[in-house]
């Protein structure tokens, strides 16, 4: 890595920082800290001052609009990646959403052994960087998908940094544990994932489960837990819990700017339709504040009896498009609306129970695409939990 000092103004010299490095690997923690020290002193500077920007090497192009699909670390890494690569050499799409650190809380790759997170890495993907080369090499745009809260690995190896109850680690009825959005040390665990993401070559950096567990306000009281600099602000504890996961993003945000990325979040649709989300501390405008994209989960399998439609899932373009009003209408309030970019569904959702669901195919994923771009909304990400998508899909509009 090498420091390149640029100074204007020979009675007050400002400084700016231009980094380049051709082996993210080689760079020590030394380096690194002295990178967010730059950026600190970079903060006051004018916006117009020439900053400093990482350059991973990798060069991809924002498409026209990002139509994407999610992708698991095992498929990222198996026989199925190259079915995947097909879908996009063959199709309208044109991006992947990849795991890097997943629901468990497991990085998808082994990272370095000198590594802070070399104890949580697993060998799902081999070669992360032979991948987004391969990526490169295909035109498909990479996110890297980092989910922030719901972490059982961490919850269980720092007790303190997540929720207890009676003593022992909480989870909820999945068994899945939470870590504290409270918790500065959190956040930074995360960022410095996302900024390991983004040294290796992703374009943008998806932040999921920026939350607290669903439910939270009915075991608030029943559950120990440090609020760290929240405690004993003054405000409640609705306005605590919604400041805090905010304050997350406009951090994360903040100290991925040097790495030359988008920033987007993942946030449950319903939250668009409500003032806020108090008891998980999701409010969509002030998330969407802080981000370049913002992707709603707007799943018609997941909603009940919403918009006067009493069975969603029966009708795709309907619920998408009357959500896509309610979105349209809350991004319409800010002076800087990030791109808004939700997720669809493809797959089946038979657990509804017979007459509550449709099999989704063709027709049914493209329904819900039309109603996105009926509404100018022209950028969309399909979810399939087994990466195993609808074939003949018309993408475009």
């Amino acid at each position: 890595m090498s420091l390149k000092y640029i100074a204007t103004s020979a009675s007050a010299a400002i400084l700016a920082f231009t980094v380049f490095s051709t082996d993210a690997n080689a760079e020590t923690q030394h380096e690194e800290h002295q990178i967010r020290e730059m950026i600190e002193m970079q903060k006051g500077f004018p916006d117009s001052m020439p900053r400093f920007v990482y350059d991973s090497g990798l060069s991809f192009e924002y498409p026209d609009a990002v139509r994407g699909i999610y992708v698991t670390g095992h498929s990222a890494g198996g026989e199925r990646f190259e079915t995947l690569l097909d879908l996009m050499d063959n199709t309208d799409l044109n991006a992947m959403v990849v795991d890097v650190k997943e629901d468990h809380g497991y990085l998808t790759y082994k990272p370095e052994e000198d590594s802070p997170f070399s104890d949580i890495g697993q060998p799902y993907i081999k070669d992360m960087r032979e991948m987004l080369e391969t990526l490169e090499e295909h035109e498909v745009y990479p996110i890297a998908r980092v989910v922030v809260f719901k972490d059982s690995v961490l919850a269980e190896k720092r007790p303190d940094l997540s929720f207890q109850e009676n003593g022992q680690v909480w989870a909820n009825g999945r068994g899945e544990s939470f870590v504290n959005p409270f918790m500065k040390e959190v956040w930074d665990y995360n960022v410095d994932i996302a900024i390991e993401a983004a040294k290796m070559g992703f374009k943008e950096i998806q932040f999921d489960y920026v939350r607290f567990p669903e439910g939270f306000e009915t075991r608030d009281d029943l559950l120990e837990y440090g609020t760290g600099d929240y405690a004993d602000d003054g405000s409640d504890d609705t306005n605590e819990r919604v400041d805090a996961v905010t304050d997350f993003v406009e951090y994360a945000s903040d100290q991925l700017k040097p790495y030359d990325v988008d920033v987007s979040v993942d946030i449950f649709g319903y939250s668009a339709t409500l003032p806020e989300a108090p008891g998980i501390g999701q409010n969509f405008n002030r998330i969407s504040e802080h981000v370049d994209v913002i992707s709603s989960m707007i799943y018609p399998s997941h909603w009940t009896s919403y918009f006067g439609i009493e069975k969603p899932d029966l009708e795709p373009y309907n619920l998408i498009a009357e959500y896509a009003k309610v979105e349209n209408a809350k991004l319409g309030e800010l002076e800087n609306p990030p791109v808004s970019r939700p997720w669809i569904q493809d797959f089946t959702a038979s657990y509804l129970g017979a007459g509550n669901y449709l099999v989704y195919g063709p027709n049914e994923v493209k329904a819900q695409i039309d109603a996105l771009y009926d509404n100018g909304i022209n950028e969309f990400l399909l979810w399939n939990a087994g990466n195993t998508y609808t074939g003949g899909v018309d993408y475009l509009p």
